[in-house]
């Protein structure tokens, strides 16, 4: 099993949803760099568990142990290596799991890989809690990123049939950015926040779940970053996007909408604006041939409905050979989409990184 990501900056993420910890270790940051250790910790609780009715009501701290690399508030250039320990789980409510899989969930496909030696609890390794680290990582990184005039951010497009305004592909202000990566639950129109949460509502109390997708915007990302052809810029991004558990599609700019248009449409026209080099619109989302052109980064995921709902699914029972029906027990998110916004960003900070 690869858990690792990067060539320049890599991230290596371990432990499992139940085991007594999970933590990442980060290769290749630059010594002498200054974090604030408090801006991690509100990435954090974004991404936290059991503060919201949206989220799952198991309750983790997920407060990041530092075990080597940082001295003070100071990077090292050790590998910087960060555990948080799992104080709340209830195994029990995965036993009948690793027999009979969870429709739309991993669980099949790890019994057949690993030989059924996985670990089942709390989904083990394939658990969306997996994306804690990442989170710590992506918080490390951008704030070097900052530092470097590259500021990140992601919203809430969209909550079943419920959406957000979308980002101007154009201009994204600076405030907007601030505002949103601040937020526990990111929306460019606030006002959509009730609708949005009412459709998840409605989905718990339905005993299932929604989906939905999450809008990227990355600014000050100078012309001419990537590694054409197979390390381009989407595909670095687009890697590590689909690390994050429940990313089921991408698209950059107009992405698929750009099959319906014509050339003289989709082309982004070129101008002259304050000396440097700007296009009028911006349906690349601001890559060409893999590479950066100076203009916003704009990317959309979509997140399928939590795997693990109340409604009795037809399944199989691989001991007995014979279809069965699972009722899960233990405690899920409606819907993921919220708290993964976050995991969105950094995940998006360390392809960023990578790239410079």
């Amino acid at each position: 099993m690869s858990s690792t990501y990067g060539e320049k900056i890599k991230i290596s993420v371990f432990g499992e949803s139940h085991g007594g910890g999970i933590g990442v270790v980060i290769d290749g940051l630059p010594a002498g760099e200054a974090i604030d250790f408090d801006a991690v910790l509100a990435q954090m609780a974004r991404r936290a568990p059991g503060r919201d009715k949206t989220a799952t009501p198991r309750k983790e701290s997920d407060l990041p142990r530092v075990l080597s690399g940082m001295l003070g508030d100071v990077l090292t250039g050790a590998p910087l290596c960060a555990v948080i320990e799992n104080t709340n789980t209830r195994s029990q409510d995965y036993g009948d799991l690793l027999a009979k899989p969870r429709p739309g969930h991993s669980d099949y496909t790890a019994y057949i890989k690993y030989h059924g030696a996985n670990d089942i609890r709390g989904s083990g390794h394939f658990s969306g809690r997996i994306t804690a680290p990442l989170v710590f990582a992506g918080a490390v990184c951008r704030q070097l990123l900052e530092r470097r005039g590259i500021q990140i951010a992601a919203h809430i497009q969209s909550v079943g049939s419920i959406h957000d305004k979308p980002f101007d592909p154009v201009a994204v202000p600076s405030a907007l950015i601030k505002r949103l990566s601040a937020s526990s639950f990111a929306l460019i129109d606030e006002s959509a926040e009730g609708p949005v949460r009412a459709e998840i509502e409605a989905a718990r109390l339905a005993q299932d779940s929604v989906g939905g997708m999450i809008e990227c915007a990355v600014t000050g990302l100078p012309a001419g970053v990537g590694e054409p052809m197979f390390d381009g810029l989407e595909g670095a991004i687009a890697k590590a996007v689909f690390g994050v558990p429940a990313v089921k599609g991408i698209e950059f700019g107009a992405g698929f909408a750009l099959a319906a248009m014509r050339g003289s449409r989709a082309n982004d026209a070129f101008c002259y604006q304050n000396g440097h080099v700007v296009t009028e619109t911006n349906h690349c989302g601001g890559i060409l041939g893999g590479i950066a052109n100076g203009m916003p980064l704009i990317f959309r995921c979509a997140v399928k409905p939590t795997p693990s709902i109340s409604q009795p699914q037809k399944t199989v029972d691989l001991q007995t050979g014979e279809n069965t029906v699972l009722t899960i027990h233990g405690r899920h998110d409606p819907c993921i989409v919220p708290r993964a916004v976050p995991v969105i960003e950094a995940v998006t900070a360390l392809a960023i990184i990578n790239e410079l």
